[in-house]
Formats: C-alpha cells, structure tokens, sequence
C-alpha cells in the first residue's frame, strides 16, 4: 500500500508529490507552516488517498491504515512527550476534516479525543483544574456523539439542564461529584438513547471519528457542492489530527486571526483580531471579548491583553505573505501563554482592498506588476465604477430595499417595459419600478437607467439582469406598493405618478424622492496606478460605445482610447431631431427626403464636432444609420395624433407609412447598408457631416482628425462597394468646397455569418473590421436577444449552454467564425484593423479570446472600459507565459 500517512511539526513535514490535493486545504496548510519552521502543533494528516481505500472497503479502515494510525501515535507520542491513554500526561488531539478546497457539509472539528473516564481525572490533576477538564470530556462526548451518531447536541443541553435542576447548580457543575454525576448522565444516554457507549480505548475513538469523518464526503449537502462546483467525486477529503491546544483555559490563552496588511492602506502592518479565553465581560470592556489586534500589539502586549509575543507572531505572517507572495490572514491560538498558527489563506478582501494591496505589495517590492494585474477579478472592478450619490444633507428617503447591483441612477418612474422603451426612444432617464420583472422585461431594463422591484432578492431575475446589465438594482422595496390601476407609486405617505423623478441605490438599497446629485467615478490613486500597470502589459488597445458627449467624457476618464463604436440612431431620437427624421421617412419622394435630412446636417455635424474635440485625435468609429425606419416613427393613437399636428398632415398619411414599413422580423429586415442603398441621400448627408465636422475640429486643434465609417450589416462585398463610392463621392466634393481633403477609413462591421466567410472578399474593400458580436450572436444562433431571455435561462439551468452567449462569446460557434474571418482578412489586407465592439467586448473572457485571434481592439460601454484594460492585461500576460512555456496558443488556435 501506498504512504497514506504524513506528519508534520515544527521544522519538519513529510509532503507528497501532490501534496496540495492529497492533504487536503487544512493538512496542506499545517505542513507547508511546519516546513517553514513556524510554531504548529505536530500532528499527522491521512490523505485523501487513506480515504479512497477506505471507501473501497466499505467504508470501514483496512487493517494495514490502522497499523498507520498506531505507528502515527507512537510517533506523536515520542514528539510530545505524553501517551494516548496514559497513566500521566495523556496525548489529547484534535481532528480536523478538509478537501483540496473549502466545502460546506463535511465533518466539524472534534476535541479532546484521548479522554475517557480515567484520563480526564488525569487531566485535572495534572492541571489542578478539574472544571476545566471535565468541561473539556464533556465537549468531547457532545461532539463525538454529533459526528458518530449523529445526535443533536441539543439534547445534552437537556440532560445537563435535567440534571442541573436535580442536583441544585446552575449553569455548570460546581464540584468534581457533580461533574462525575453529569458524565454519568451522558453515558447513560449514550447506552439507552443512541444504543451505544462511548468508546473508552482513545484508538477506537480516533477510529470511529475518521471513519465519520471519511462518510461526511457523502453528505448531500457535500455533494450538492461538488455537483455545482465540478468537483471530481473521487476527490475525496484527508483527516488531520494533531495535538490539543488548550486555547480556553486561562487570561493566558485565546484565538485569534491575523492579517498581514492593512485593509484601509494595503501597507505591511499586521492588524486582526484576539478573542481572549477564561476572562469574564468585567475584565474584557464594553467592546466585547474582540479585541483588536493592531490596538493591543501597539500598547504592548500583555497578559491582559494578548499573553504572546506580538513582535514574534508578526515575524511569522511576514514569512507566510512572502512565502504566498500575497497578503494573508493567519488564523493562531494561544495555549497557556505558548503561540500556535492552524491555518492560512490569500486575505480576503473588497475589490478596492485587492487593488490597494496589489499596488502596494509592487511598491515592497513583494511582487512584479503583471503578478498585481492577474491577483485582480476584472468583474470585481464593477462595483467601483458606478455612479454614487452625493452625501451632504439629509435625502428624502420614502422606502429601503436589497442593495441588489451597485451604482445610483436618477429617472422618472415607469410602470411598464413599453413605457421604458417609449422613453428610451425620446432619450428620457427612466427607472423601471415592477412588483418584480420577468424575462419579458429585459429589453425594458435595457433602456432604462435603474430597476426597482417591491419583491425579490439579491438573486431575483431583476437583481442578476441588473447586474449583467451594469445597472444599478434595488429588490424587495416591501414597504411601497404599485398601484397598477391608478398608476402610482405608494411610498411613505406619499403618492408618486408615472414621470415622476426618483433615485435609487443599489448599493444601499435606498429609494430617494427626486433626483439627487450624483458622482461620476474617477480612477485616480492605487486605482489608476493599476490602470498604468495595465496598459503597460496589454496589447489590445480599449475603445468605448459613446454617441453622446457625457458618454464620451466618462469613457476617456477611465482611459478609452477612443470610440469604436458611434451608433449615429442614437443622436436622432433627442427633442426636434425625431421631427426632422419622420419628416425625411414620410416623404414621398427623394427631393423631399433630403430637404428633411438637411435639417439634420447641422445637428449632425455639430455633434461630430464634439466627439472628434473630447477624443483629442483617437479614433472616432462612426456607424452609419443602422435600424429599420419604422423605429423612428409614433407609436399608438396618441403618439400618431401629436406627430400628425406637428407635421401638417393627416393621421392616415401616417398610418399608410408605418403599414408600409411593417417588418415581421425587422432583425433580418430593410436596416444597415440596405437602407443606404435603397436611400443613398441618407448615407451622403451623414457622409457629409462627418467630413465637415473632421474638417472643422482639426482647424480647431491644430491637427488632422482621421474618422472611421462604419458600413452595417454588410454580408455581399458589391454592398459594401456601393456604399463606400457614395462615401468617397461626397469627400470628394467637401474636398473641393472647403479647399481641404480629409484622411479617412471605411470599413463594416461583420456581424452576419456571409460577412465572415467572405472576410477575404470584403476585406479587399474594407481598411477595416468591427466585429458586432451581438447580431452575430443572434444571426449565428437564430434567436433574438430581445426575446431569448424566455428560454436561455432555462438553457443555463439545464446545463444546455454554459452561459448565456449575448453575455460571453460563444466560442465554439461564434468564435470560430470570428477565427475564420480574421485569417481570411489578414490573408487579403495585411494591414487591415480588427477590433469588436459588441456587448462582449467588456467581458473577460471574451476578451481572452479576442487576445488569441489577435484583434487589435475591443470597445465597450464607458463604464467597463477599466474592467476591459485589466482583461486585455491579463489576456496578453497569459498568452505571453503560455508562449514562452508552451508555443503560440494563438497559433494553435488558428490551426
């Protein structure tokens, strides 16, 4: 049989190869602190190797890992000094349960096994303390009994009450007889209630507590764990058992945790907490029996307050932390004065603690910066990139929820998903407020600023769209109530209508009356020093989605390197702008259709200019007009009555226009570089407005300004063709007009599976690509997004995709074709520019993928800009590790 047992102690710990798995988290951790010359208690660990051949007999210890076992005490008790079952000084352990991993439902720690009916009179006399050493026999028999039989500790509560009452003692016994009756109390429970006695031979109480630790893996909570983990079954847990510590017995000992940096500062200090033993509240203060570690250490210790030497534990946290080489939280125990550490971890902390330790370990010098990027979840950057209120007098609080998504957002209220895409479409701030929302809500959560449910959780539908959105979430508001009738909202007494303005946070849960005044993140301090970190490590550059100024303002303070995508539709839904375009769709002819467009012409220009101004020479994508027209046209009787008096004609005019361009799948339908060649005025006026807006920003800052257009839904080159001669037509005349020739780029963005096949062919028009990963998404799967939410779900649940793919690329589907394109475009144009501004270009895992195609950008929405440039970090660190260790991942990815 193979080594199944391994012991440790200061100085000295037998390791496997695969120490990592086969000692489980916490023999793991015990060993490497032992090799490391720290003060550990010795002890042995049985792998998990121990617990697969106990699972193969049945459940029950083979002969030759008993032999083990013995030769594990005999050794422990040479180390010690003491015997297991001894005449004097008798060997107490400690078992403690772990797998490679932290997992809910195995076994809890047992104590003070070696004690029985002889020992603990042995016990006390050796420590002249009897009520401490029966009270220790007595959680040994509660705990034992727990993880053996399965019994609820609760009723030896019982017992011990019963005989409490009897015997005329409160609380504990008070005498050696008293405790003598009570532990035959609990033998006689054991016998008539649990049809057992407690073993009185340690070995066998060491036995029996492996084997029920080695059954715990069984629990079903266990395995739910592993089931939603992927934990392999056959994993299996190790049992450690060392030494008692007597952590409880005097003002001598305690327990404790010490961190090795200081949350607030990231700087070396340790700080943590000691929680005192054998103190009563008079002597530990009003603070409880918490004491802070920082504090004490500080005052000089003492054995009031922490009975070891603060200098030499901070010495061995140093070590840890630099053996991990990052921060750590050290859990310890104090035993009659004698310094112990049990276990050790990477600190847990909030994502702006992990940014501020990372900068500050480079600054010790403890790690390299690209180490400092890969110790930060990109994802976990949301949470400090969001909108926050500004705290100055009291707020008009009218109602509190769950905290579900973080960020604040200001916005009229709306009841329903059509009255948030109704003002989307004008440009209004809503915030959508639901008893709670539904699968069918999601393209209504989409336009609006916020969402606020009456109902729900932090898991709620609304909480995890909310959050896949970036948009601030506050659930389970119970204290308001929607009044769907009347359309109101009941809050505190008062009554709010639809349209009226409300704040929510949701990072506190709170609902404020009216809009407030609200703060616009800034990466500045360790925040942007890792932000320089990143860029020095990535590859790819980062571009934002911005068609407004205030986007385009927020996306360069968090370090957009330009625009990648402009969706000009956006600029045309704001106060007149949607007058002058139902004017050019309800025209009749060509003629009139582009005297409503020249309306447009100054608004669009004047807007380019400004992009072009707050980018200060980066890129400027701008798309051409994509959506279908009908979009742009009222909706409803009332809608259709207003448009109708505002632009001089009769409702039926309407009407007839708006049948007329009816879609039954508008997706598919007259959009993209369809509608620029059905109307080719329309492509020249926005053409047109590019090209003097470029002109007249460059006069202003000295410098060239080069855009980039953007042809949609290109699929057949000779479309791309077309468009691109009407482009180059109107440079030619602006040219002319102005006296100044403006450089420009045109390009597509592929989002339909023809463009990617064909990549070749277009790319001999194209300067360059955008990938759109959304409507390729859509078009590779055949589904909308709009109304996938009804059933993707489910596919997540049910374990038919992974994820949800307008979320993270699809590699295997989407992804291939993106592969596809990129070799055949690179094999046409050498030079051509390659990018992706869908929604998952924020997302790091697609980013991942992007990093081995070897796009050249990606573009996201402002506020996932810094999560972008820490992915496209960790992106390019990873393929240049893997490349040096193992050849090119993107080569092999292409082959």
């Amino acid at each position: 049989m193979a080594k199944r047992l391994f012991t440790f102690r200061r100085g000295v710990a037998e390791r496997p190869a695969d120490a990592a798995e086969a000692l489980g988290q916490k023999g793991y951790n015990l060993a490497v602190m032992a090799a490391l010359d720290l003060p550990v208690p010795p002890g042995f660990t049985l792998s998990t190797g121990a617990w697969r051949d106990a699972e193969a007999g049945g459940g029950a210890l083979p002969q030759p890992l008993r032999a083990d076992i013995r030769d594990g005490i005999e050794w422990l008790e040479a180390v010690t000094g003491r015997r297991f079952d001894g005449a004097e000084r008798p060997l107490l352990l400690a078992l403690r349960t772990g797998a490679r991993g932290a997992m809910p439902g195995l076994a809890n720690t047992v104590l003070d096994i070696g004690l029985n009916d002889r020992t603990v009179e042995i016990f006390a006399d050796e420590l002249g303390d009897t009520d401490f050493a029966f009270r220790s026999y007595k959680r040994f028999m509660e705990s034992f009994a727990a993880l053996v039989h399965d019994v609820d500790p609760g009723e030896f509560e019982e017992i011990a009450d019963e005989e409490g009452e009897r015997a005329g003692w409160r609380g504990e016994p008070a005498s050696p007889a008293e405790w003598r009756a009570l532990m035959a109390r609990y033998h006689a429970f054991y016998e008539d209630e649990i049809g057992a006695t407690l073993p009185q031979v340690p070995l066998e109480q060491l036995v029996q507590a492996i084997e029920a630790s080695f059954a715990s893996w069984r629990n079903p909570l266990a395995k739910a764990y592993r089931t939603a983990q992927g934990v392999p079954e056959n994993a299996g847990l190790a049992v450690t058992a060392h030494a008692m510590i007597f952590n409880e017995r005097n003002v001598y000992s305690g327990t404790g945790r010490a961190i090795s940096r200081d949350l607030a500062t990231g700087r070396a200090h340790l700080a943590g907490e000691f929680r005192a033993k054998g103190r009563d509240e008079a002597e530990i203060g009003e603070r409880g029996e918490a004491l802070d570690l920082s504090e004490v250490c500080a005052a000089g210790a003492n054995a009031e307050s922490f009975p070891a030497d603060c200098a030499e534990l901070a010495g061995h946290v140093a070590r840890l932390e630099a053996h991990l080489a990052d921060a750590v939280e050290v859990d310890f125990m104090v035993g009659d004065g004698e310094l112990f550490l049990l276990q050790f971890r990477p600190l847990r902390r909030t994502p702006a603690q992990a940014v501020r330790i990372a900068v500050e370990q480079v600054r010790d010098g403890l790690i390299e910066e690209e180490e400092a990027l890969l110790r930060i979840d990109p994802a976990s950057l949301d949470q400090l990139l969001h909108p926050t209120i500004e705290r100055g007098g009291e707020l008009p609080i009218i109602g509190r929820g769950m905290p579900a998504s973080p960020g604040a957002a200001t916005g009229a209220i709306v009841f329903s998903t059509e009255a948030a895409r109704l003002a989307g479409a004008e440009g209004r701030a809503v915030i959508l407020v639901r008893n709670e929302t539904l699968p069918e809500d999601v393209h209504g959560m989409h336009v609006a600023e916020g969402v606020l449910t009456i109902r729900g959780g932090t898991t709620s539908h609304a909480a995890v769209v909310a959050r896949g959105l970036g948009k601030p979430c506050v659930t389970g508001a119970g204290l308001l109530r929607i009044d769907a009738e009347a359309g109101t909202l009941l809050a505190s007494g008062r009554t709010l209508r639809e349209g009226d303005e409300i704040t929510i946070d949701g990072s506190s849960g709170e609902v404020i009356e009216g809009a407030v005044t609200l703060i616009r993140p800034t990466l500045t301090g360790d925040f942007a020093t890792l932000m320089e970190f990143a860029d020095r490590a990535r590859r790819m550059g980062v571009r934002t989605n911005a068609e407004t100024p205030f986007d385009a303002r927020a996306a360069r303070s968090f370090g957009a390197e330009g625009i990648g995508l402009c969706r000009t539709e956006h600029m045309f839904f704001e106060g007149g702008r949607i007058q002058a375009m139902r004017e050019m769709i309800l025209a009749s002819d060509e003629a009139g259709r582009r005297r409503a467009l020249e309306a447009l012409l100054p608004i669009q220009r004047s807007d380019f200019i400004e992009l072009f101004e707050i980018m200060a020479g980066q890129p400027v994508t701008i798309r051409l007009l994509d959506p279908p027209l009908h979009e742009f046209l009222p909706k409803g009787d009332n809608e259709i009555a207003e448009a109708a008096e505002q632009l001089g004609l009769d409702e039926s005019v309407i009407r007839q226009r708006i049948d007329a361009l009816h879609e039954f799948n508008p997706m598919l339908g007259h959009r993209g570089c369809r509608l620029a060649i059905s109307y080719p005025e329309i492509v020249e006026v926005q053409a047109r407005a590019i090209f003097e807006a470029a002109i007249e920003a460059g006069s202003r800052a000295g410098e060239d300004v080069v855009p980039e257009i953007m042809v949609p839904l290109v699929g057949i080159r000779k479309e791309l063709d077309f468009v691109k001669a009407r482009i180059d037509a109107v440079a030619e005349r602006v040219a002319k007009e102005k006296g100044r020739r403006v450089a420009y780029l045109v390009g597509t963005m592929i989002e339909l599976p023809r463009a990617a096949v064909r990549a070749d062919s277009i790319a001999e028009v194209a300067e360059f690509f955008s990938f759109g990963t959304n409507d390729l998404t859509q078009t590779v799967f055949g589904i909308s997004r709009d109304d996938a939410a009804n059933f993707l779900s489910t596919y997540v649940r049910e374990g038919v995709i992974a994820r949800d793919p307008f979320q993270s690329l699809d590699i295997d589907g989407v992804g291939e074709l993106i592969l596809l394109a990129v070799e055949k475009a690179r094999r046409a144009r050498p030079d051509i520019s390659l990018g992706v501004c869908g929604e998952q270009g924020g997302d790091p895992a697609s980013i991942a993928f992007f990093e081995k195609c070897g796009l050249d950008y990606v573009s996201c929405s402002p506020f996932r800009v810094p999560i972008a440039r820490l992915a496209a970090a960790q992106s390019a660190i990873r393929e240049r590790r893997a490349s040096r260790g193992h050849g090119s991942p993107r080569g092999r990815a292409r082959g």
